[in-house]
């Protein structure tokens, strides 16, 4: 029994060491600070302190209400907000603009986004839980 044992340990072991060589280095390590955004949520007019914000990491995901999903939409979508897919919801027409501002780092790749979208129902939808700060 504990040759067995010792035999699939060193089995997953050398499986795993394979999985690792074959993935190559890893691209968030290519930046000192791994992937990170500040990102800030800003209602149209509002005074100073009135907007919220966060620093997103997702090396463990930390720093942010909703990290672990916003890390995962991140990552499906290479870091580019633009590409997360919209939710289809129906959101109403009322203008009360919010900006939705992120900056930093992803797989090395320097991120300035920035776009004021119609109401904060627009802004999720587009964004999914990226911009999702509570507000």
């Amino acid at each position: 029994m504990t040759y067995l044992t010792r035999a699939t340990a060193t089995a997953g072991a050398l499986l795993a060491a394979a999985g690792l060589l074959a993935a190559g280095p890893a691209r968030a390590a290519s930046h000192p600070y791994g992937n990170r955004l500040h990102l800030t949520v800003t209602r149209d007019g509002a005074r100073a302190g009135g907007a919220h914000d966060v620093l997103l990491r997702c090396a463990p995901p930390q720093g942010h209400p909703y990290a672990a999903e916003a890390c995962a939409e991140l990552t499906a979508a290479r870091g580019d907000i633009d590409r997360i897919p919209a939710r289809k919801v129906f959101c109403p027409r009322i203008y009360s603009p919010v900006t939705a501002t992120a900056r930093g780092h992803w797989n090395g790749r320097t991120v300035d986004f920035r776009r004021t979208y119609t109401n904060s129902c627009e802004l999720r939808a587009r964004t999914g839980a990226v911009f999702a700060l509570g507000n």
